[in-house]
């Protein structure tokens, strides 16, 4: 977990940014900058992405972020990423989960377990002290295209094991904020959006970063609104 604050102003009115779940999150290990969406959210980096200057957090004032997600996490792992943080002011929470879990087994799952993940999900987005959470959907790597399958278990059950998990989302994310369909976004990609098969490259950091950054600013100027009150 780490703080990084960007701009001068009282602590309880620096619009933070927290961010938990996986690599789709926490994907600077990736690419040779480092850089992972969280950051671009807050402060854009002008020289590797000109076409977003001006279109970040700092543009706009004082932001700070919390990140919080770890790569490879799983959704039995989301508690103990938010375990002890503290929120004082204005703020938004940034979620993906579920790609992992797919891997470690429940893209074969024939029984109870996509439904589990759904309860525990659900178990912690209640108790997660920031509001509104911005949930994203999990990716495909695939493009949809079964002949590109890489895991060991038959497109037949994998996809609609994938579908499942994505309908959770769908369903859990107005509950507590707003749905962020990273999914569909990463369909009308192509293959540089992504390194190592699954995670996502230097572009697919910053497409993460475009998928999530209207929320946020939404956000932002509706929490800011309010305080102006």
């Amino acid at each position: 977990m780490g703080l990084k604050t960007l701009g001068t102003a009282a602590p309880s009115s620096i619009f933070t940014v927290f961010t938990f779940g996986d690599s789709i999150l926490d994907c600077a290990r990736y690419n040779a900058y480092g850089i992972h969406p969280g950051q671009l959210i807050v402060r854009n980096d002008d020289d590797l992405f000109p076409e977003f200057k001006g279109r970040d957090l700092f543009s706009f004032g004082p932001a700070q972020l919390d990140h919080c997600a770890v790569d490879g996490a799983v959704v039995d792992g989301l508690p103990r990423q938010a375990k002890g943080i503290q929120v004082a002011g204005p703020a938004v929470a940034l979620v993906t989960i579920g790609g992992n879990d797919l891997l470690a087994g429940l893209a074969a799952d024939r029984g109870g377990g996509v439904e589990r993940f759904k309860q525990k999900l659900d178990t912690f987005l209640q108790a997660l002290p920031v509001r509104p959470v911005l949930l994203g959907t999990v990716y495909d790597p695939t493009f949809g295209d079964d002949s590109r399958n890489f895991l060991n278990v038959d497109p037949s059950i994998a996809r609609p094991n994938f579908n499942r998990m994505n309908r959770i989302i769908v369903e859990l994310a107005p509950r507590y904020g707003q749905l962020i369909d990273v999914h569909r976004h990463f369909l009308k990609g192509d293959p540089s959006w992504f390194t190592q098969t699954i995670e996502p490259s230097l572009r697919g950091a910053s497409e993460v970063r475009a998928v999530f950054l209207p929320a946020v600013l939404k956000v932002r100027e509706e929490q800011y609104r309010a305080l102006a009150g």
